[in-house]
């Protein structure tokens, strides 16, 4: 019989490393939370080969003195732990800071060269200790300001099974750039810089100021353009333990993306990934977005500790809710109110490139007397290419411009009306005629505005269908005459078996059927045409992905119910081509004005636009 035998503890430390510290990110992560556990206003990173020559952290936190740092280095060793959660009768769940586990510096200095400098406010010098892969080599005094300064080299150098899994430099930075966003995003009132070296030159790639506003902060660290594309979000609702509340801003519906990287997820403070809230964010913008594009955002769910269990993985990247289903439901109604403003903020300005591509100075075209000709003007509207028949390309030329000269504008205006006097609180002003029998050209108070007459109205067709109950007869069952047999592997039906309840609210009403089979007695009659085995099996993956919604089971089936209904309000609306007159033009902006979501088709496009009069002044030079 094998005999059993304990570890040594430089194993122990560089198995748990492998839990903890799988790359340059992971180890940065966690020591950029130690900082701020530490109590840091400014918190300092610099990284050389993306983390993987060299990583370094420093605050100006409470620091440490020598007795405390050779203590941290020792497995399970920590200070975010009160004696009041320790011992059997402590509730570990209560815990309120980013990392309590005492493995990370450990399992850091059993992989590589770990120097950390620490001096406490009121001692007169600091303190220096250096582990080498688990051997210590450097105990001693040192000169630095009050804080700790952390620096992490040669990664995995000596453990090449590790270090040739790593990717590159390029891709290490990126994630290290990542996790550094994340947690100056969760708290503005930090400072944080993040500077890279290469080559020996030094580059500052964030550099952010304490005490921001939290709009500021992550418009700064996602982009500008996010603070004029977005809606902020404080909502606060009463659980049996205290108050859950939920703040950030999110992204409008016509300014999204086609990953989901730029959706910063927060729950009391700690940056996590967790397909519940995913699952949540994508129900939101369900009938706002295409399958294919992502809402931009940032999300901080804060709640009672009771609620959460934070200590599910150990990275600390998941967590486990109470009632997920009640966090769910916050969430997605959250969103929705946000983002129901309904008519000024849910539309994008216009684009930038689209703006420098008007033209300032036309070309002007002269007419023969006998209207059969084109003049020559000094810059053709066409560039001149080498033509093996000259005579032929002059032709094709005149041809071009006199098409364009003659050819009549596809727009017509009525005349010009005295505004009321309550068109000035029209936020989509007062129609003015329609171009190319598409475009609604309105003017308003600050500017002129350009409607997508189909967009629009497709999007107020699928409101009415709503609230005149269409979604409720899209999802009416159908049942089977025969039901089917779908063979399925056992763990995708246990997990159709544990979302039938919400599937049945749908109109898909199945059951278990063996092991490994599920049968299908009723399928929703907008989709009673859909192959039922490829529709479970879609279902099962998207359910594995984003987790069981407990309103429609899953949310690929509600995404599928809201496309039948998008359909039927794409075919019941306004086409584009059609002539609308002054009057049906006015009705349509004030429907806009007055229905939630407006701003945005059914596909996530915008359906108006505004110019602003300081932008049309701009393109005469009047500015």
């Amino acid at each position: 019989m094998p005999e059993i035998r304990r570890l040594p503890s430089e194993l122990v430390n560089r198995i748990a490393a492998g839990e903890v510290v799988e790359r340059p990110a992971a180890a940065l992560k966690e020591l950029v939370e130690n900082a701020i556990d530490a109590g840091a206003r400014r918190i300092g990173v610099v990284l050389a080969e993306g983390g993987l020559q060299r990583i370094e952290v420093v605050d100006d936190g409470c620091g440490m003195g020598p007795a405390a740092m050779a203590l941290a280095l020792e497995r399970h060793a920590t200070s975010k732990l009160p004696d009041s959660l320790i011992g059997p009768d402590g509730a570990i769940e209560l815990v309120t800071t980013l990392g309590f586990r005492g493995e990370a510096l450990p399992s850091i200095a059993s992989v590589a060269r770990l120097t950390i400098e620490s001096r406490e406010g009121a001692a007169a010098e600091g303190w220096r200790r250096v582990v080498d892969h688990g051997a210590l080599i450097a105990d001693e005094p040192a000169a630095l300001p009050a804080g700790t300064r952390v620096r992490v080299e040669e990664l995995f150098a000596k453990v090449p099974a590790r270090r040739k899994f790593l990717r590159s430099a390029r891709s290490e930075y990126a994630a290290c750039l990542d996790v550094v966003r994340r947690l100056a995003m969760a708290r503005p009132d930090i400072a944080f810089t993040l500077e890279t070296l290469n080559d020996g030159a030094k580059r500052t790639v964030l550099s952010l100021q304490a005490d921001e506003e939290l709009a500021t902060r992550v418009a700064r660290i996602i982009a500008h353009e996010l603070k004029d594309n977005s809606v902020p979000i404080d909502l606060a609702r009463d659980t049996p333990h205290g108050v859950m509340r939920l703040t950030g801003v999110a992204g409008l519906p016509t300014w999204n993306r086609g990953v989901a990287d730029h959706q910063y997820l927060f729950v009391n403070g700690r940056p996590v990934k967790d397909r519940l809230l995913v699952g949540a964010v994508r129900g939101a913008y369900a009938d706002m977005l295409a399958r294919d594009r992502h809402a931009v955002l940032a999300l901080f769910l804060e709640l009672p500790p009771q609620d959460v269990d934070v200590n599910v993985h150990p990275a600390k990247t998941e967590v486990r809710f109470r009632d997920s289903t009640g966090v769910r439901g916050f969430i997605v109604s959250g969103l929705r109110q946000a983002l129901a403003t309904g008519d000024r903020r849910s539309a994008q300005g216009p684009d930038r490139a689209a703006m420098a591509r008007w033209v300032s100075e036309p070309v002007l075209l002269s007419r023969s007397r006998e209207g059969l000709g084109v003049g020559e003007s000094q810059t053709p509207l066409w560039p001149m290419q080498a033509h093996p028949n000259p005579s032929r390309e002059r032709e094709g030329l005149l041809l071009r411009e006199a098409s364009l000269a003659w050819s009549q504008p596809q727009g017509r205006a009525e005349e010009a009306a005295p505004v009321p006097a309550e068109a000035q609180s029209y936020p989509l002003g007062i129609a003015r005629g329609q171009v190319a029998n598409t475009y609604i050209v309105a003017e308003a108070a600050d500017g002129l505005v350009l409607v997508d007459q189909h967009a629009a109205h497709e999007r107020l067709v699928l409101e009415r269908l709503r609230a005149a109950g269409a979604d409720e007869g899209v999802r009416r069952s159908q049942a089977l005459l025969v039901p089917d047999v779908v063979e399925m592997d056992e763990v995708d039906c246990d997990r159709l078996e544990d979302a039938a309840e919400g599937l049945a609210r749908y109109g898909l009403v199945i059951e278990r059927f063996g092991p490994s089979a599920m049968l299908v007695r009723a399928v929703p009659s907008a989709i009673a045409k859909a192959d039922t085995a490829k529709l479970l099996t879609d279902l099962a993956d998207d359910i594995a992905k984003h987790g069981k919604q407990e309103d429609s089971g899953a949310l690929l089936l509600a995404e599928r119910l809201e496309l039948v209904l998008a359909t039927m309000a794409c075919h019941g609306s306004v086409r584009a081509g059609r002539v609308l007159s002054v009057a049906e033009m006015n009705a349509l902006l004030r429907e806009m004005e007055a229905t939630p979501r407006s701003g945005q088709c059914n596909h996530g496009r915008p359906t108006w636009v505004k110019l602003s009069m300081e932008d049309v002044e701009k393109l005469f030079g009047r500015h």
